[in-house]
């Protein structure tokens, strides 16, 4: 079992509308606050999405460059950028994404059905990012919507090497309409299957929507760790809106310390994720 937990907020994604969850950070001033007050509480890694002056979600280049200035200036946290961005963003701006240089960048790595959507992630484009990262010293972070993204997580590695630090870190998405259920059933089949990938493999996962609490408790009772934040959930229990990420983080670290297993600090996390 791990000792401590690693925690990751992911504070606004693409999918909710400022209009609609008008708590959702979009601003740089507001993710900078949420960063600050998620750190504090024992956070150590922010996975970011930006929108634009009209909250709407952006691959843009010089907001992403501003984006990791910024955190880094104001705090210790892993910046961690999406190269998912938005279900309809071409690859080649979710590439340039790496432009940026962050900390670490999520990769996807297989479609999945995204509720109504497809998000398309083509096995070139999935080498492309992988090696792109390794060549710039970024450190993946490998999100699995399904089980049969760690079968091919196994073929990019047996193929093309272990990423940049040689740590493998995945993320168990799940909940999502068309992707793996957020059951703690799923997540044990999961977590069996990393028996097939590099010693030492470390995972966390992220229950979207309802599930947020299922995939919490069997994440930390098998040893992962946790991504919480409003891109994966506004609500934080039936009819109560979700009031800010402080609110998901904070009950993250609550649960995290009932396990005894305590948040890592960002040097404790850059320790466990090769940084």
């Amino acid at each position: 079992m791990t000792t401590g937990t690693l925690i990751t907020v992911a504070p606004t994604g693409a999918e909710s509308a400022k209009t609609e969850v008008p708590a959702l950070p979009v601003t740089l001033d507001e993710l900078l606050l949420t960063a600050k007050e998620c750190e504090a509480l024992g956070a150590s890694v922010i996975h970011v999405h930006i929108r634009d002056v009209a909250a709407r979600p952006t691959l843009d280049q010089g907001r992403l460059r501003e984006t990791v200035a910024a955190l880094r200036e104001s705090t210790d946290l892993i910046v961690q950028l999406s190269t998912g961005g938005a279900v309809t963003d071409p690859e080649a701006d979710r590439l340039a994404v790496l432009d940026a240089q962050p900390d670490m960048a999520s990769c996807t790595m297989g479609t999945v059905n995204f509720g109504d959507d497809v998000f398309l992630n083509r096995w070139e484009f999935i080498v492309d990012l992988h090696s792109r990262m390794q060549d710039r010293g970024i450190v993946p972070e490998y999100e699995i919507f399904d089980l049969g993204h760690l079968t091919a997580l196994q073929r990019l590695l047996g193929r093309y090497g272990l990423p940049h630090g040689g740590h493998v870190h995945v993320d168990f998405v799940m909940g999502v309409p068309g992707g793996m259920p957020g059951t703690a059933a799923t997540l044990v089949a999961a977590q069996q299957m990393l028996r097939d990938l590099p010693t030492g493999t470390t995972f966390s996962a992220t229950g979207i929507g309802r599930s947020t609490i299922p995939v919490l408790l069997a994440s930390l009772s098998t040893g992962g760790h946790l991504r919480v934040g409003m891109e994966d959930t506004v609500t934080y229990a039936k009819g109560r809106p979700v009031e800010s990420n402080m609110q998901l983080v904070a009950r993250a670290v609550g649960f995290a310390q009932l396990a005894q297993r305590p948040p890592l600090n960002p040097a404790e996390a850059r320790e466990l994720l090769g940084l």
